[in-house]
């Protein structure tokens, strides 16, 4: 009879244990859920917040180029972020790379196209030689 009792409270024992590690594993699973739920919804946010990408045209392509010319002369500034040296050596590649479309798009382009690459080509090395002056003073 004691050996029953002891067999009966053995088999109890386990069966908690069972329970127990059910009942962790069922809230590890909600709390990792609930945490990919989160990160979800932070993603989701954040691609709100950006807005609607504008259309990839060739427009786009010189804004990119002409946006890291004058962020590396430090023309464009996060906010926040602390003051930094203007990075000539980037500048004068995002110069170049605009010169080389320019050279490689000859005769390609529309009129309306070339104008704005003129036009902005012409802006950003007059930025780059002021820069380049007051670096110098």
């Amino acid at each position: 009879m004691k050996r029953q009792k002891e067999k009966d409270m053995a088999e109890e024992k386990k069966e908690e244990k069972k329970i127990i590690i059910d009942e962790d594993w069922k809230k590890e699973a909600k709390k990792e859920k609930d945490v990919l739920a989160a990160q979800e919804a932070a993603e989701k946010e954040e691609k709100q917040e950006r807005g609607p990408l504008p259309a990839g045209d060739f427009a786009a392509l010189i804004s990119i180029l002409v946006t890291q010319a004058l962020f590396a002369l430090g023309l464009i500034k996060i906010e926040g972020q602390k003051d930094k040296e203007p990075d000539l050596e980037l500048a004068r590649y995002n110069i170049d790379m605009l010169e080389t479309l320019e050279e490689k798009t000859k005769g390609n382009l529309n009129e309306a196209e070339k104008r704005v690459l003129e036009h902005t080509l012409g802006e950003v090395r007059m930025a780059y030689v002021k820069v380049v002056e007051q670096k110098k003073k």
